[in-house]
């Protein structure tokens, strides 16, 4: 079958099955190349080594203490910047050619956008499990119950999926993986550390307080911090879903358009 004899048309269903059909390609690619997973496996690792060590005595009192406040705090920062190689990766297909022959294929369209982001899942569970398992080690314990910690892992999935949104957005719109890289650094670094996942929001300038205080890493930070700890969970959810449904309202069409004027 040549490209001209493709269907024009391919249904919502084969397009979504053509999607997770792509989705283990990906995984795959990380099973045979387990090297992609160093930034979700070492930098979880070094952030609960180094902020908990070096801080933890002068934030909280005792390491001990802070690894209550730093865990759930990190495991918002790493989801969120796992979900930054989603752009990285789109854009290193579009570079090297791979949508090229993906066009020639009788696949939906959206397929290879599908699957690079749901495929990208596993690194934001991996990032989790690396973070829980180093965590517990150092003396961090779950002070809720087994269900409590399925649901924030399912919400920080889910909220994984909502930020990798923004990466493919760069990713369709940066001419080089590199470029991707840098500007998503850019704009997650501040997002992130401008947040209560190292200190208290109350110890910030006022300025930079507004900000944390209603920013969604922070919301999700108070979120996982009641769900793992205990503590009030209605306010800091709800406000993290608003985040999390308006950062999908913005970036999934500004995301599809460009993905369509690069590749389509």
């Amino acid at each position: 079958m040549t490209t001209l004899d493709l269907p024009r048309r391919i249904s919502p269903g084969k397009a979504l099955q053509d999607g997770f059909t792509l989705a283990w390609r990906g995984v795959l690619k990380i099973r045979k190349n387990p090297e992609q997973l160093a930034d979700v496996t070492l930098q979880p690792i070094l952030f609960l080594l180094m902020f908990g060590y070096l801080f933890g005595g002068a934030i909280a009192g005792s390491t001990s203490a802070y690894l209550q406040i730093l865990v759930p705090g990190l495991m918002v920062q790493n989801t969120v910047f796992a979900s930054m190689a989603t752009g990285t990766s789109l854009n290193t297909d579009v570079t090297k050619g791979v949508f090229d022959r993906f066009r020639a294929m009788p696949i939906a369209r959206s397929a290879p956008l599908i699957g690079a982001v749901v495929s990208d899942v596993v690194r934001y569970a991996v990032a989790l499990a690396v973070l829980l398992v180093a965590g517990t080690i150092m003396g961090y314990r779950l002070h809720t119950d087994p269900g409590s910690l399925v649901v924030a892992v399912a919400l920080l999935l889910l909220a994984g999926l909502c930020f990798c949104w923004i990466a493919v957005f760069v990713g369709m719109l940066m001419r080089s993986p590199g470029a991707v890289q840098g500007v998503m650094v850019a704009i997650m670094m501040p997002i992130t550390f401008g947040s209560n996942v190292f200190v208290p929001s109350d110890t910030m300038p006022g300025w930079l307080r507004a900000w944390s205080d209603i920013s969604p890493v922070s919301l999700l930070t108070e979120t996982m911090r009641s769900l793992l700890n205990g503590g009030p969970v209605t306010g800091p959810l709800l406000g993290a879903l608003a985040w999390m449904a308006g950062i999908v309202a913005v970036f999934f069409p500004l995301a599809m358009r460009a993905y369509r004027r690069r590749v389509v």
